[in-house]
Order: C-alpha cells, then structure tokens, then sequence
C-alpha cells in the first residue's frame, strides 16, 4: 500500500530541493509549535516527516518504516507528560489527589485560553480543587496550585526537548540510518 501511495502521480513532480524546502519550512514550524503551544508542534514534526518520504520515496528520503513508530510515539510521550506534568507538580509539592485532578482539568481548560490559561489553568484548578474537595487550609491549597505551575513549567520543557529529539531523528534516519 506504502508503494502505491508513494507511487501517485502528484508525488513524483516534486523535485529534491523542493522536497528539502518543504520539509524544512514543517521541521521549523513544528519547533516553533514546541516553543508556542497554540501550534501542534510535535504533529508537525511527525508530517513533516511522512510528507519527505511520500514526496522522495524510500530511496530518495532514507527514512525506513519503523522511524514512523518511532516518532509518533515520541509524540504520544510528549501529549502524555503534557498533560500529566502539572499533576505530577502538584503532587511533588505535596497536593492532594483532589489538586493533582484539579491540575489536569485546570490544564484542559486552560488550553482554551492561551497564552495566560496554560499557566493559570492548573494553578486555578488545582487551588480550587484542594480548597473545594480536599478541604485544604488557604496555604496547603496554595502551595498545591504554585506546584502545578512548576509542573507545567517542566513539562513545556519536556515537550521541547522531545520536539529536539524527532527533529534529530528524523536526520539521523536520512542521512546515517537509512
């Protein structure tokens, strides 16, 4: 199936250099996703990728089937710590189970408010939550909140350096691997 895909006649027009241009205008976007959160960096990074080896094939892209698994797990890593740093921070800090769910929900909800919401989210979900269920005193609840705000730091750094490690897989399996 890979072949005949490879194989319609809309990829075969498209020149190496232009292949090349293509792909690196996808791998500096994706890198910027990884820095700004509104992209879906790591996403970008992955279709970069498919998009070289379906416009350059096998041959001409050296990228090998398994770098396809490799990198999307990568990016199912990423969306995973994403969502689960501001937890762990919370929880680190000495948050209850009640402010780590406060955290991840304050997270989701917070996405939709970008940019302030992907720091005040947990921060205010993760308060509220300790405040609310777990009947927290104003100090422990606020310490559980400032928790989830260093969690969330750590996993914006996480996602970065992932975002690094596709970037220089995806070379390694063009120019060393394949």
């Amino acid at each position: 199936m890979w072949e005949t895909i490879t194989h319609w006649g809309g990829w075969g027009t498209v020149g190496t250099g232009a292949a090349w241009v293509i792909t690196s205008c996808l791998l500096i976007a994706g890198f910027i996703g990884c820095i700004i959160p509104i992209l879906p960096g790591h996403l970008i990074l992955l279709f970069a990728a498919v998009a070289h080896r379906l416009m350059l094939g096998r041959e001409g892209s050296g990228m090998e089937w398994w770098s396809f698994v490799i990198l999307t797990a990568l990016m199912a890593l990423s969306q995973a710590l994403e969502f689960a740093a501001g937890a762990a921070g919370t929880k680190w800090f000495g948050g209850t189970k009640w402010g780590a769910w406060g955290a991840l929900l304050g997270g989701l909800v917070g996405m939709f408010f970008f940019p302030v919401g992907l720091i005040a989210g947990p921060l205010i979900g993760a308060f509220v939550f300790e405040k609310c269920f777990a009947k927290q005193e104003l100090k422990p609840a606020a310490v559980s909140g400032v928790g989830s705000v260093v969690g969330t730091v750590a996993g914006m750094g996480m996602k970065l350096v992932i975002g690094i490690v596709m970037i220089l897989w995806f070379f390694i399996d063009c120019f060393w691997v394949g």
